[in-house]
């Protein structure tokens, strides 16, 4: 973790234990505002973007949060076929797509737009839905499927 102290680090693992708790119950995916604390935890503090998945089943319970593709301040490669790989290696059902922003700013780009979409319809392909797609930055986020990108 980025220059924590080791009682900020600390403390930051025992939020994201008792938010993985929230994640796992039955209301999990119910509530996107858990949701985004989760991967603000996970991703803001990052200096380079991250992109990264959550893996659910098909009542919405978290299998697993998975970082996948490490990019640099402003960009990262993703691979379709690692996620598809993946999430049928977990069975996963569906799933929900995050990046952070390190800029501060987490507004979505048309590239962002465009992996969304190529994403979604690569999975079709194996009825797997993708859920959501979250931006994280220190004190802001994301939702597309809350602002209608999805």
């Amino acid at each position: 973790m980025p220059n924590y102290s080791e009682y900020e680090q600390k403390a930051i693992q025992i939020a994201l234990s008792a938010m993985r708790q929230v994640l796992s119950n039955d209301n999990a995916m119910n509530s996107p505002e858990e949701v985004k604390k989760y991967l603000t935890l996970k991703l803001a503090a990052e200096p380079d973007e991250w992109f990264a998945v959550m893996f659910l089943t098909n009542q919405h319970h978290l299998i697993s949060f998975e970082k996948l593709f490490r990019g640099t301040v402003n960009a990262s490669h993703v691979h379709i076929r690692v996620i598809a790989r993946m999430a049928l290696e977990l069975n996963a059902a569906a799933l929900i797509l995050a990046h952070n922003h390190p800029s501060g700013i987490a507004e979505p780009s048309s590239a962002d737009q465009r992996i969304t979409a190529s994403i979604k319809d690569a999975l079709q392909v194996f009825d797997i839905r993708v859920l959501d797609h979250f931006i994280v930055a220190p004190g802001q986020s994301c939702s597309f499927a809350e602002r209608g990108l999805l």
